[in-house]
């Protein structure tokens, strides 16, 4: 997505693609790292309306797509991609136990196998056709970037219904996405009131919206012929954008493109595969190769990347069960004791290195990263080691790529007593939610905003259990080495007693 200096598009709002990819070990970006495809960049962007997910209301939805189980588009989707060229597929769109519709194995499928095929005729990218050429031109000469030109491209396209030859695909396309930008302000509060996700929620829908007041200001309002407001406007943005968080992919093998890709975005996700989504240039389609063999009628994965489970639940909209992803981890929170009387040189030293008083590192159930030491190193240092304080804030910052094995022994037992802290504290907070009814910010009458009130709740319940459980376990490695350290001290305290009586 290139910068432009002739726009104030947010050209910087490029949401992470689905694929797997190098997991930083640090601090976790305003957005997941990767989805369903190949390394896709964290991003941040400011919103011209930070207001806004406050005041917005549970959306009834976009007059097109489908219930997110419909296999009759399904069905339509796959016959309109076969008579467009998609090659005789090995998978059929089922309804399954995960994901709601899935591909399913037709045959016996072998380790190492090389499926889908899609053509690239197929495949929707910033450089696909429009119908309506004379919007798309408006577009390019304003230089908008590849994200919120896709955005604008599918909700073009969707309005057009059967006269788009992307109807059969956005007929398939679920009408709601599982996605947190469809929780209101006030389903965030209740329900991930506990959880860091809800923050980076919140800002996604302040950048989406922020992108959309962006494209109304400086396109939309200047070309409304073009763009009437009953078709591109804030529920038709948060729709679009909805989709592409959950199902737009990165290839690789096609210089990072970003794409949707039809029939293949029908996969669901699995922590116990890696394969994921790339550009064959042999067979000249999207493929994925298997790492695993399936049996006929048995669901076939790919990799969304190595997310956490509140990163599936910000993009995806689903939990994995309890104890199952492997990539699991929750943000801690910590900060400087604004009472210290070193918090001025602490905080400038952090400043230095791009960090602030308060930071979020990922705690995983295999432990927690240098760079949180580090950043408790610093923040119970005491006033003599002042000239220490820069290298601690080096540590922290992640910018010493060799990552020397720093270490302050005469530190270690108080900095390992301020993560513990901040773990109890957090464990406190996801207890006092889970125990206390998990909240509800309105009662409904209405069956179908029950049912969604119900499964929100439970989709917040399953996270939370899933972060306290690393908590838990955290806190019960920190426990165990502050004892071993304190029963050392005791022991050498006895022992160096013992010599003091046996000296006298």
């Amino acid at each position: 997505m290139a910068t432009t200096s002739t726009t104030a598009l947010h050209p910087q709002f490029r949401p992470p693609l689905r694929a797997p990819g190098r997991h930083r070990p640090l601090r976790q970006p305003s957005y997941p790292s990767f989805a369903r495809a190949c390394p896709r960049t964290p991003i941040r962007a400011s919103a011209a309306s930070a207001s806004a997910p406050a005041q917005r209301e549970a959306t009834a939805g976009v007059p097109w797509g489908c219930e997110i189980e419909s296999l009759e588009s399904s069905a339509s989707l796959e016959r309109w991609l076969i008579d467009s060229g998609l090659p005789e597929q090995r998978l059929a769109i089922q309804r399954v136990d995960v994901g709601e519709r899935g591909l399913v194995a037709l045959k016996n499928i072998r380790k190492g196998e090389k499926l889908l095929f899609v053509p690239p005729a197929l495949v929707v990218t910033a450089d696909s056709e429009w119908s309506r050429p004379e919007v798309g031109d408006v577009m390019k000469r304003n230089a908008v970037p590849d994200w919120p030109l896709i955005a604008t491209y599918l909700i073009s396209e969707a309005s057009l219904e059967g006269s788009s030859r992307w109807s059969s695909y956005i007929a398939a396309l679920p009408r709601q996405p599982y996605s947190l930008l469809y929780w209101t302000r006030a389903e965030l509060d209740a329900y991930l009131v506990a959880s860091p996700i809800r923050e980076r929620a919140i800002q996604r829908i302040t950048d989406v919206i922020g992108t959309y007041n962006d494209l109304r200001d400086r396109i939309f309002s200047k070309h409304s012929d073009l763009f009437p407001e009953e078709v591109f406007n804030i529920e038709t943005f948060l729709w679009s954008f909805g989709i592409l968080f959950s199902r737009l992919v990165r290839l690789p093998s096609m210089d990072g493109r970003v794409a949707l890709v039809p029939w293949a975005d029908m996969l669901n996700h699995s922590p116990e595969v890696e394969t994921f989504l790339d550009f064959d240039k042999s067979s000249q389609g999207i493929v994925f190769t298997t790492d695993r063999s399936y049996q006929p009628g048995e669901q076939v994965f790919i990799s969304y990347g190595k997310k956490s489970s509140g990163e599936l639940l910000l993009s995806y909209g689903f939990v994995p069960k309890e104890g199952t992803n492997p990539n699991d981890s929750v943000e801690l929170l910590v900060s400087l004791d604004k009472s210290d009387k070193c918090y001025k040189g602490k905080l400038q030293a952090l400043k230095r290195n791009g960090l602030s008083a308060s930071e979020s590192f990922p705690l995983r159930v295999t432990g927690w990263p240098v760079e949180l030491m580090a950043y408790a190193f610093l923040v119970v240092s005491p006033p003599d080691m002042s000239q220490r304080f820069e290298e601690m804030a080096v540590a922290a910052s992640n910018k010493n790529s060799t990552k020397p094995g720093f270490n302050y022994p005469e530190l270690e037992e108080q900095a390992l007593q301020f993560i513990l802290d901040c773990c109890e504290s957090n464990i406190a907070k996801y207890t006092k939610y889970l125990e206390g009814g998990n909240g509800s910010p309105q009662v409904s009458t209405n069956a179908k905003q029950a049912n969604r009130t119900l499964l929100l709740k439970q989709l917040a319940k399953d996270l939370c259990i899933s972060e306290r459980r690393i908590l838990y376990r955290t806190q019960y490695i920190l426990r165990r080495r502050l004892r071993d350290m304190r029963g050392g001290e005791l022991r050498a305290l006895s022992l160096f007693n013992g010599l003091r009586k046996l000296f006298k």
